[in-house]
């Protein structure tokens, strides 16, 4: 397919949702050539016509999170006057939310990212995040709702980055082939340790690129294929011995395995005491 298509994402905040939505979606179209056009802060007619301009020049399909039905309204004119396609991504589910609470939207442009309590849990739980990297202050991570456990390049750290912007304070502790887990892991009973494994092919693969990365190209155990399963056999018998639940990330990204740790918080939570 040698035409290049063209989408337009509109947006009066930062573009986060919208950009996510686009994402999903295009994901299922990989082999066809897609050029992007993002426009954020759309929030006044002169905005507004530059971004028309943009459609005219390169016209495509239109998606959009405008709340200002001024603003709404004059954008699907232009764009049922240049035939292009249009599809308004918070129509839908603020349609829906008025009819089941009773009550008009506020149309008030970005309002998903005002500085509120939320904000500040995620800004903690980040920090939090930070500060208790890689084992760092082990006996002090009572106050983790999450602790994830694994070999080195399982995805600890941007999992619980990824965990963080969700509010969820996440702590991570390497596992290392031959040497005694941290006795601090074993006590700890209100933290959900979880316990992070990939096939050991794929561990060589991701830590021989890590070494490259940083120009060591000597032969190491750490990327010898049988010690690399002796230690992925070994977190894992570990993990049972625990009854950590364990997750395996070979073919997982950073958000499905989060998503997945967030359902073993909700169903913990859903648990009689």
């Amino acid at each position: 397919m040698n035409k290049t298509f063209h989408i337009h994402l509109i947006s009066d905040a930062t573009g986060e949702t919208l950009h996510a939505v686009a994402k999903a979606a295009l994901a299922q179209f990989s082999g066809v050539p897609a050029q992007e056009h993002f426009h954020n802060l759309v929030r006044s007619e002169r905005q507004l016509e530059r971004t028309v301009q943009a459609i005219r020049e390169y016209p495509g399909a239109v998606f959009f999170t405008l709340v200002d039905q001024h603003l709404r309204n004059e954008l699907v004119t232009q764009c049922a006057a240049a035939s292009v396609p249009w599809f308004d991504v918070m129509e839908g589910p603020m349609r829906l939310l008025h009819r089941f609470f009773g009550v008009k939207e506020s149309h008030k442009p970005g309002a998903q990212h005002e500085f509120d309590q939320e904000y500040l849990l995620r800004i903690e739980a980040l920090n939090y995040a930070i500060q208790y990297d890689d084992g760092q202050a082990i006996d002090k991570l009572g106050e983790a709702q999450v602790i994830l456990v694994g070999a080195s390049r399982t995805g600890k750290t941007p999992i619980c980055v990824y965990l963080a912007m969700r509010g969820v304070r996440a702590a991570n502790v390497p596992l290392v082939l031959n040497i005694p887990t941290p006795a601090p892991l074993l006590t700890y009973r209100e933290p959900l340790i979880i316990g992070l494994w990939a096939a050991p092919e794929r561990l060589v693969q991701i830590r021989k690129t890590r070494l490259a990365t940083m120009g060591e190209e000597r032969p190491t155990l750490y990327v010898d294929l049988e010690t690399v399963r002796d230690e992925v056999m070994e977190t894992r018998r570990l993990y049972e011995q625990q009854g950590w639940p364990s997750i395996d990330v070979t073919r997982r990204s950073v958000e499905e395995s989060a998503a997945t740790i967030l359902n073993l918080l909700a169903e913990r939570k859903e648990r009689p005491a």
